[in-house]
């Protein structure tokens, strides 16, 4: 990859849509109280909270697991996970230089947890469950001192860790059945634990928090209560709340100055409680589990991440929860940009469409249909209704003002709808099954009717395009044949083969030509009239091309696919002309604005970027 980019012009990255809410405590509010700090892939994001402005670092080969902050700021780690029998590195960012100031690979396989001790002298990381290890490294010499085996053999797996307040030489590890204190014997570079003591009481701990004058540890558990274990003698000192414990265990904590504590929980509660009795003095319901608490500051502000990857600001006086964040939580699967307008364009992961303003990255309207996958969705051309395609078999119609279910047609497909595209008249909808039938549907005032289906291909259509006068179309279908359609006659016109899983077809706007890609990274050009191959592009030195894009003046084309690139082409010379790299997923689709001035692609970490479209329309 790096050769691959070496000496291209880079794309302007403009803003970016995700947030990595899978990650436990990943969401961190930087010393300096102006930044906000969380993960999003394999990039760790940095975004002034002022103006939203965001900076990345890129390091890590595959997603960000861990975060941590130092006390002072000035430093910055995160662990990432890879594949079985590979080493998963440990990133020590300057913060000042936005840059690598330590690289260390010694986990296999995942980094659960990492934590700065006091003085900023030493990290420690704490490795997944294939790994079992925690080892304490010399920020100073980027050296690991000592490791040791996480939990007793007749223990679970440890969950996290965190370091003591004052001390440089404790730390506490937590996980299925243990809690251990650990003591840094550096002059024989020697870890030794000492397990606490839980009586009778059996626990798997989520999350570690200790007291600013580190005499107590509190431990949320997966039982939905909080353990109190005094830090010098290792006992269990209390535990509550005994009534109402928090639903779905307590996925994280937090201390506040004053000694009270904030809990937050794996069904959305996110409270405020006493650390002494465990009484709950504020309480707040969030949608879906929470996962990150970071404070600001003294503690008057903080910041709370759920898996619904949303971010709330609550103020500690007032505590209610204001939203100012929200992204997808799982992979994107399309985007399609209102046509005649570069103003709003809708987006579909799982179970939701979600529309937003281009400017400023904002969510205006979200659909959701619990428990279905939208697979593919597309804006009618008079801009009145949004067409999605589900894995139900049924193909729905939205009003993008309100949300409104416009039209349903049930059994629209028997294995799922892959593919939708609208003509450009507004009257026809052509849809493509996962049983690789093409169908197009006539809409009409009050209902719909079926016009005809049409059968040649054999596996599950990818893509659907229609020529501007709605007399033809093009399908792209994993069995390696595109298909030029006619739709008034209803018969196939042309046939094109190639020994590829076709992912995306375009057609150039003056619909002479066609461009198409897929599995096997080359980017062919066709000719609409006979078939025949004009010419082939290498479009990708790894992984599969999924989608693809071109301007309307016909003069350039933009694609993506599973090496997380984004390529500007120029469509005549069919060489690449910039280069987007920013991506920490596969790039699932790709468009560009009307108005050659913004680009957009999402990934299957659930992000969406916003580019500055290199080539401005020709005047």
């Amino acid at each position: 990859m790096a050769l691959e980019t070496e000496g291209m012009p880079q794309l302007e990255l403009e803003a970016v849509i995700g947030f990595n809410a899978h990650v436990s405590a990943g969401l961190r509010v930087h010393p300096d109280r102006e930044h906000l700090i969380y993960p999003l892939g394999c990039s760790v994001i940095l975004k002034k909270i002022k103006d939203g402005k965001q900076e990345f670092l890129h390091g890590h080969t595959n997603n960000v697991s861990c975060v941590a902050v130092s006390r002072s700021g000035s430093y910055i780690a995160s662990g990432q996970v890879t594949f079985m029998g590979f080493k998963a590195e440990v990133i020590i960012w300057d913060y000042a230089q936005r840059a690598i100031y330590a690289q260390l690979p010694l986990h296999k396989a995942k980094v659960e947890a990492l934590a700065f001790s006091p003085n900023e002298k030493y990290l420690v990381s704490l490795g997944g469950q294939d790994d079992g290890s925690i080892v304490v490294w010399n920020i100073e010499t980027k050296q690991a001192i000592c490791g040791s085996l996480a939990s007793a053999q007749s223990a679970g797996h440890c969950l996290t860790v965190q370091y003591s307040n004052t001390n440089d030489n404790v730390f506490v590890s937590a996980g299925s059945g243990t809690v251990r204190v650990w003591e840094l014997d550096l002059p024989n570079r020697k870890i030794r634990p000492t397990e606490c003591q839980k009586g009778m009481l059996k626990r798997i701990v989520k999350c570690v928090q200790i007291s600013e004058d580190d005499q107590f540890i509190f431990c949320g558990t997966t039982s939905g209560d909080i353990m109190k274990i005094n830090l010098k003698t290792g006992l269990l000192s209390s535990v509550g709340p005994t009534k109402e414990k928090y639903r779905m265990g307590v996925n994280v904590l937090r201390v506040l100055r004053c000694g009270n504590l904030l809990v937050g929980s794996g069904s959305g509660t996110f409270a405020l409680c006493s650390s002494v009795n465990f009484k709950i003095l504020k309480k707040v319901q969030l949608k879906k589990g929470v996962t990150s608490i970071a404070i600001r500051g003294e503690g008057q502000q903080f910041y709370v991440g759920t898996e619904a990857a949303q971010m709330y600001r609550f103020g500690y006086d007032d505590f209610q929860a204001e939203l100012i964040s929200t992204s997808h939580n799982s992979a994107v699967k399309d985007v399609a940009i209102c046509f005649g307008t570069s103003e709003l364009f809708a987006t579909c992961s799982e179970e939701d469409i979600r529309l937003w303003h281009i400017d400023k990255p904002k969510e205006l309207l979200r659909i959701t249909v619990p428990n279905m996958t939208c697979n593919s969705l597309d804006f009618m051309a008079d801009g009145h209704s949004i067409i999605s395609a589900w894995n139900d078999g049924k193909i729905r119609v939205f009003a993008p003002e309100s949300g409104r279910l416009m039209l349903i047609i049930h059994d629209a497909h028997r294995m799922g709808v892959a593919a939708i595209a609208g003509t450009r008249d507004c009257k026809r909808i052509v849809s493509g099954g996962g049983e690789g039938q093409v169908r197009v549907w006539e809409l009409q005032p009050h209902g719909h009717r079926l016009l005809e289906i049409m059968k040649e291909h054999k596996d599950s259509i990818t893509c659907i395009k229609i020529k501007s006068d709605s007399k033809e179309c093009v399908t792209a279908s994993a069995d390696g044949a595109c298909i030029i359609w006619d739709i008034v006659r209803f018969v196939s016109l042309q046939m094109v083969i190639a020994n590829t899983l076709f992912r995306t077809v375009c057609y150039h706007p003056e619909e002479y030509q066609l461009i198409t890609s897929g599995t096997d990274r080359k980017v062919a050009y066709w000719d609409v009239f006979d078939g025949a191959a004009i010419r082939e592009l290498e479009g990708s030195q790894s992984g599969a091309i999924n989608g693809m894009h071109i301007s309307q003046d016909g003069r350039h084309f933009v694609t993506g696919g599973d090496d997380k690139l984004v390529k500007v082409w120029d469509y005549m010379a069919g060489a690449v002309t910039h280069v987007g790299i920013a991506h920490s997923g596969s790039i699932t689709s790709i468009k560009i604005c009307s108005n050659n001035r913004t680009l957009l692609s999402t990934s299957a970490d659930g992000a969406i970027l916003r580019w500055r479209f290199p080539h401005p329309p020709s005047p």
